[in-house]
């Protein structure tokens, strides 16, 4: 069975870091089984949602980065795009990621060197324009693009657990196999205050970069959040 619930309970330990997650954008796509499978560790079981996995692209931008010994004053900001699925180990459910674009090259040189996450390097913009959002992201040194314009609607009020809004926003586990190791991290933030989007345009090149199919229909779902404050904790091996 599980757990949907139990992980939105905060750590007892402290926090290693703390960012704030503003304008995030979730689209998802369903994906087959018998493509996603392949690629996420055997470790871990794909968490389904009414028989079908999805895949997720994640627009959003990073503020008020840093690890807890530093300073607010020096923390950082920058955008990033994540391509992310839905599995559970054992009945935790979490994410796995595929690739995780920013537009720091000194995250991207972090987060590799230090976690082994599948980070990369972009070239990215955001903007707004009255009710209207432009984002884009552009790998360097590959063709792989994320362009769309959206608009944020009515607010959907509190995700419930049975809700397709719990079962794609609110994930506080992340999974990461390095070395052929299982690592699980963890993160805390209030629930999501998620609202509706009207997708107006996309152009989506980072699935297929992570071997999965090009998009070629609008996501199935899509969902906005103006944001939230997220407390980081270290990652740890599984057991």
């Amino acid at each position: 069975m599980i757990d949907r619930e139990g992980p939105r309970q905060r750590p007892a330990a402290s926090a290693c870091g703390f960012q704030q997650w503003r304008s995030l954008l979730f689209l998802h796509w369903r994906v087959p089984i018998e493509v996603i499978r392949p690629l996420v560790p055997d470790r871990l079981e794909l968490d389904l949602w009414k028989g079908s996995a999805y895949v997720g692209v994640v627009p959003f931008a990073m503020q008020g980065v840093r690890p807890w010994w530093l300073p607010r004053q020096f923390a950082f900001n920058f955008l990033e795009t994540n391509v992310r699925t839905y599995v559970h180990d054992r009945g935790q459910p979490g994410v796995y990621f595929f690739s995780l674009d920013a537009a720091s090259k000194l995250a991207v040189w972090t987060a590799r060197r230090l976690w082994g996450l599948p980070y990369f390097h972009a070239e990215m913009n955001l903007v707004q324009t009255g009710e209207t959002f432009h984002y884009c992201s552009h790998r360097s040194g590959t063709s792989a693009l994320h362009e769309v314009r959206y608009q944020p609607g009515a607010d959907l009020g509190p995700s419930l657990p049975d809700s397709i809004e719990f079962f794609l926003l609110e994930r506080y586990f992340l999974f990461l196999e390095h070395r052929r190791t299982l690592y699980r991290g963890q993160v805390h933030h209030e629930p999501y205050p998620a609202q509706r989007v009207d997708v107006l345009e996309f152009d989506d090149q980072l699935v297929a970069a992570a071997g999965l199919g090009q998009p070629d229909e609008p996501p199935e779902f899509s969902h906005f959040s103006a944001g939230v404050d997220v407390e980081i904790f270290k990652l740890g091996p599984v057991d």
